[in-house]
């Protein structure tokens, strides 16, 4: 008999051979991931290893003093967590939390590196999606630099709407100023603008999408290195 192979939201996973999944799948355990659930926290061991099938988690970077912080990255279906451990580290020194809801798999740390050097091609794959990690960073500190506060919004918007399943999910201002390390004044002025060229719709707490195009024409040549990158290195078949 045939053994019908599980379908996973997780592209990491979906993509994984069948030797691959049948050695990690059973250490891997479901989990409910609520807003702001911490994933990773800065400077601490990485106990677990998220594989998000649902919503969406922030890699936030911080000064060593005072309380300068920024988004430096994000993940959600599109890969995993906890990627220090590919580089022999036991930890980071950024946070990583979900900044909208969602669910996924869990594996422990020690039992995945234990995994990984047992199977080359599952590290490979991994050290994969950690390079496309690496570009996405790239990526936005070129926009940070020289970008508009419409284009990163639009950008970050974009790169978002990538990973969720909805055109509409819940952010508050402040959050969004956290995350693109700018003040909430100017969030509200650049949503405002990206609103008034009827490409999202903003109510309390939540933003809608209404124009992808033409969210990505006002992202401009911000958007899209990264995610040709990820397409490049693991196909366009999305879950």
């Amino acid at each position: 008999m045939t053994v019908k192979k599980p379908v996973f939201g997780n592209r990491l996973l979906a993509g994984l051979s069948t030797d691959d999944l049948s050695l990690l799948q059973p250490h891997l355990a479901p989990i409910d991931l609520g807003l702001r659930f911490r994933l990773e926290t800065a400077n601490r061991p990485v106990e677990n290893v998220y594989f998000l099938e649902q919503g969406v988690a922030s890699i936030v970077a911080q000064a060593q003093r005072g309380r300068i912080q920024a988004e430096v990255g994000i993940v959600g279906r599109d890969g995993c967590t906890g990627l220090c451990l590919l580089h022999g580290s036991d930890r980071s020194p950024n946070d990583t939390f979900m900044q909208v809801a969602g669910s996924g798999y869990v594996v422990e740390a020690d039992r995945l590196a234990k995994l990984l050097q047992q199977s080359r091609s599952l590290e490979r794959r991994l050290l994969l999606f950690a390079h496309v990690q690496l570009v996405q960073t790239g990526q936005g500190v070129l926009a940070n630099a020289r970008g508009s506060i419409e284009q990163r919004l639009a950008r970050w918007l974009l790169m978002s709407h990538d990973r969720l399943r909805s055109d509409r999910f819940k952010l508050t201002h402040e959050f969004l100023a956290l995350l693109l390390g700018v003040r909430r004044p100017g969030v509200t002025i650049g949503l405002q603008r990206l609103e008034q060229q009827e490409l999202v719709r903003t109510s309390r707490g939540e933003i809608t999408l209404i124009d992808r195009l033409g969210l990505e024409r006002a992202a401009g040549a911000l958007y899209g290195v990264a995610e040709a990158e990820y397409e490049r290195l693991f196909g366009s078949a999305a879950p």
